[in-house]
């Protein structure tokens, strides 16, 4: 039989031999065998594996007698509850697609996406009322909304929606009968990018790479099972870096953490014996810089992974000295959250610790489920030589790069041009093969685990009656990472301060993305006029 491979005959997929991957399959699992085990902690409420997985039954059961369906979207503006640890599985039951929502955005934001994701129900926390009945004013239509009511939060806020949380449960039961996904292409969420050029992207996630992103957090951070893990990482974050998804196929324990800070992260770890969390150098500082008061003795060595801005050097060799063991991490909304991590080599072990901070600092190498890492000069498409000088474009390939932006074509496809995803990101690749980010393209600045656009932050700023010319770029921070700086040309006879400018930012962005310092200055510009950022990052860092 010419041209036939005998290993293609008679050898086809079967509904014995294949199953589309999807992480619903480990709540199913681990509900059935450890069904007693703790799944969830808040506050004074406990929950089983049996029970959250009988939960969000429930919550997909009601879902679907309000007539939610399968490419339906299901809004979620949560902080870390076991509501929001649901809704990981819940509407995914039904084949609905979860948006999980930044809480720290405006009603604008949070009104575009509701519009652009179609979402049929918005789940909310009280907390986060007074910026979703602004947003409800804005979306121009009717839209089921359900209360989070969190017994462990007690300030301000109030009920929006149609009925509580537990309520809306109440309306679903047990019986529910799902499958998996026929097809595991098939979306699972929805990302809304904090809008680096305008509108925000929504980045949409399939099963398969929720799936395979889930079990590389497991293998390239060597967890076992029952890990206790502390949510010091906002959910909402790349649905919580998929660390919902793996902490479920781990029949872990999720302490969530509503409000993090050195003395609510050392409780836990002395309470919950936590012995995994994730977060941004910020979380890190928080520890580091914690006070005798605030800090508990612990035995048991402590796994953190952060990621965002390159924690400083100083700040991982600290952590170190204190008992935690750190992994750097990187990747992007677009990636599922980490797809690179500072894989870690028993011979660096011997190094002095300041240079083992130095190589924990480097972003490293793809995760074990990304197929293709490459530094690569975006204009020829080859890679740059690795010598630890010549910059690139950070790209990648593989099973946990997204699906798309929803509703963007012409954004999706300049993005997975050449068959590669082009993060905008820059660096160089080691002659060890790491790579070391250097520089971010798009001059996106990264400040407590927050995307920050300096274009959206200029453009508020050239709204200042006082503001000829305006130019945002980040300045390090130690607490932060990074934070906005913005450099000011006044109009002449102006008596602008810094102060005006700080309060007129805040009455028209997100507390998050208004800048920390300003300065007054006549801006370096090139003989076309373009602002020269190169320099003012230079000025920033010295700046008081």
């Amino acid at each position: 039989m010419t041209g036939v491979n005998i290993y293609d005959i008679d050898l086809g997929q079967t509904p014995a031999n294949f199953t589309p991957l999807s992480p619903l399959s480990f709540i199913r699992r681990t509900a059935a065998v450890y069904p007693s085990h703790t799944s969830v902690i808040h506050g004074q409420r406990r929950f089983t594996w049996r029970e959250t997985y009988a939960r969000c039954l429930r919550l997909a059961q009601a879902l679907r007698k309000v007539g939610v369906g399968k490419g339906d979207t299901v809004a979620v503006m949560a902080s870390n509850t076991p509501e929001m640890y649901e809704c990981a599985f819940g509407p995914a039951m039904l084949g609905a697609v979860v948006n999980t929502m930044n809480v720290r955005l405006d009603a604008d934001i949070i009104a575009f996406a509701l519009n652009h994701g179609e979402a049929r129900v918005l789940i909310t926390d009280t907390e986060f009322s007074p910026t979703i009945k602004d947003a409800l004013t804005k979306i121009g239509r009717d839209i089921l909304v359900i209360d989070i009511v969190d017994p462990e939060y007690s300030g301000p806020g109030e009920t929006v929606g149609k009925m509580t949380y537990e309520a809306f449960l109440e309306t679903g039961d047990e019986t529910l009968e799902w499958e998996l996904p026929t097809d595991e292409w098939d979306a699972i969420s929805l990302n809304y990018t904090s809008g680096t050029t305008g509108d925000p992207k929504g980045v949409v996630y399939h099963h398969r790479g929720a799936y395979l992103n889930a079990i590389s957090n497991i293998i390239g951070w060597n967890m076992t099972h029952h890990p206790v893990y502390l949510w010091t990482l906002p959910m909402f974050h790349c649905n919580g870096w998929c660390f919902p998804w793996t902490v479920a196929a781990l029949a872990g324990t999720n302490v969530c953490l509503r409000r993090v800070n050195a003395a609510n992260v050392f409780d836990a770890i002395d309470r919950h014996k936590v012995s995994h969390f994730c977060g941004a150098p910020i979380v890190l500082n928080f520890v580091i810089n914690a006070t005798d008061a605030e800090r508990r003795p612990f035995s048991h060595q402590v796994n953190v992974m952060t990621a965002a801005a390159p924690p400083p050097a100083s700040t991982l060799a600290r952590m170190q000295q204190q008992g935690f063991n750190v992994t750097h991490v990187y990747g992007l909304t677009e990636t599922y959250g980490p797809a690179v991590m500072c894989a870690w080599k028993d011979e660096w072990n011997s190094e002095p610790i300041e240079k083992q901070a130095y190589l924990k600092a480097r972003q490293g190498v793809n995760y074990h489920v990304l197929e293709g890492l490459c530094i690569m000069d975006p204009e020829t498409m080859m890679p740059v030589p690795a010598d630890g000088e010549t910059m690139g474009e950070v790209m990648f390939k593989g099973n946990i790069v997204m699906k798309g932006y929803l509703k963007n074509n012409k954004t999706t496809t300049e993005s997975l041009a050449g068959g590669w995803f082009h993060s905008g990101d820059l660096g160089v690749l080691q002659p060890d093969g790491y790579i070391q980010l250097k520089d971010r393209s798009k001059d996106i600045i990264i400040s407590g685990g927050e995307n920050i656009s300096s274009i959206e932050v200029e453009s508020v700023l050239y709204k200042h009656p006082a503001v000829m010319a305006a130019a945002v770029v980040a300045k390090p921070d130690d607490k932060w990472g990074e934070t906005p700086c913005a450099f000011i040309e006044a109009k002449d006879g102006s008596n602008v301060t810094a102060e005006d400018i700080i309060k007129f930012c805040r009455d028209n962005l997100a507390s998050f993305k208004c800048p920390r310092h300003v300065v007054f200055c006549e801006l370096p510009k090139t003989s076309t006029g373009k602002i020269q950022k190169f320099k003012l990052r230079e000025l920033a860092r010295e700046a008081n």
